[in-house]
């Protein structure tokens, strides 16, 4: 069980008073920072706010936090230090990629896509397979439960299938996939697999390693820390995507996806999160001497739980509403894979702004709208104009704030 008045002690946000008698449900549009990296992104501000990598001290010392950034998140991911690559977000990042990836395919490759993706990790794909004429594969969800069918992807799969992207949870539909089976299915037939874990990481650090993903992307600053997107690519693909910075920095390995060059203090500061989450693994039991693959595990497992009785309860009063249509699963079933705590719905009798507001004044923190899952609502059947009411926390959400978006929703969905 996790000490939660622990674990709010570590963000800052909750001791401010622009939040008293708030509950905060908009973390899937990005979490409240940890102290950690609160402290982290100061003390670079404050002492090393200088060019890295020169012979002077503070250059030496902030060089070598982003090195230390660098190398944690690593060992948290499971993967070798020159797979991390840092850009401004993982939209960015996914726009490099794609150019990158739009220099080395061919008229008769063939890309498979979803309508379950952020646009974020489709658009650029989409654009660059018309743009070259490839043959493009929309892997679809189920209109009415936004699920994706394996299945249905193992049918789209052709020995000229050279790349794939898909979600690991999707931001409206909230599902997990089984990326590891994903994977294996794609690189079979030689295919590489771009992975969205921005709707999953908050959640579970995942291990990239095992899931065998070949691009692995999500945004730190919906994980408790620096406004960067963070990419991990895998496989050799760094090597055979061709340089998108300047020609001299084709042989490093940090900037060859990241034309714009790192941001140095985002950087330095965006691995102090992972001292939280050592923090929070020894706070709850965990050794001293345990790795800090272990310490992520852990943590992660403990996350989930606590999500989970509280996703349980929100769950059941949206299922069982006539007042809404709820998108994805209405219950936490272990058999069609975990569901992260973001949960959608459309209101049948009033406007979904109308709904977010109304919650709003309750101190219910949330909004409403498509959140750059355009594919996914028309995919389902619900106009993207009028979007969604979205409700998504997190491990420090507590059960009182439960308590207040049932009141609320009970009050204004009548």
């Amino acid at each position: 069980m996790i000490d939660l008045n622990w674990v709010r002690s570590q963000f800052p946000a909750f001791a401010q008073s622009i939040n008293d008698g708030q509950s905060f449900f908009d973390n899937a549009g990005g979490s409240f920072a940890c102290r950690q990296t609160i402290d982290a992104l100061t003390s670079y501000y404050t002492e090393t706010k200088v060019q890295p990598y020169a012979g002077f001290a503070s250059s030496k010392r902030a060089g070598e936090e982003m090195d230390r950034s660098r190398a944690r998140w690593a060992e948290a991911l499971g993967v070798a230090s020159p797979e991390i690559v840092f850009g401004p977000s993982t939209s960015m990042n996914t726009f490099v990629l794609a150019d990158a990836f739009g220099q080395i395919l061919g008229p008769d490759d063939e890309v498979i896509v979803t309508n379950q993706d952020h646009e974020a990790n489709t658009g650029v794909v989409r654009r660059m397979a018309s743009r070259l004429g490839l043959t493009m594969h929309e892997w679809r969800m189920d209109p009415a439960t936004g699920l994706l069918d394996i299945e249905e992807f193992e049918a789209l799969i052709t020995p000229r299938t050279r790349l794939v992207t898909v979600p690991h949870a999707s931001n409206i539909v909230g599902q997990e996939n089984d990326i590891a089976r994903i994977t294996k299915l794609a690189h079979a037939v030689g295919a590489r697999v771009i992975v969205d874990g921005v709707s999953f990481a908050p959640h579970t650090i995942p291990d990239v390693a095992a899931l065998d993903a070949d691009v692995y992307l999500f945004s730190l600053y919906k994980t408790y820390s620096v406004h960067q997107g963070l990419m991990v690519v895998r496989n050799g693909l760094l090597d055979e995507l061709p340089n998108q910075a300047h020609f001299f920095s084709a042989g490093s390995p940090d900037k060859r996806l990241n034309p714009a060059g790192p941001d140095h203090a985002q950087v330095a500061a965006s691995g102090a999160v992972l001292d939280y989450v050592v923090d929070f693994h020894r706070a709850h039991g965990g050794a001293p001497t345990d790795s800090l693959r272990t310490a992520c595990a852990n943590a992660s497992a403990l996350w989930r739980a606590h999500e989970d009785a509280l996703s349980t309860q929100l769950l059941n009063e949206l299922s069982g509403s006539h007042a809404v249509r709820m998108i994805g699963p209405a219950s936490l079933d272990a058999a069609t894979g975990h569901r992260c705590p973001t949960i959608a719905f459309t209101p049948l009798m009033h406007e979904p702004s109308v709904v977010a507001q109304k919650l709003v004044e309750r101190g219910v923190q949330t909004s409403s709208g498509h959140y750059y899952a355009v594919r996914v609502l028309n995919g389902v059947g619900i106009d993207p104009e009028r979007g969604v009411v979205r409700l998504s926390f997190v491990h420090y959400t507590s059960q009182s704030d439960i308590d207040r978006a049932l009141t609320a929703l009970a009050q204004v969905l009548g």
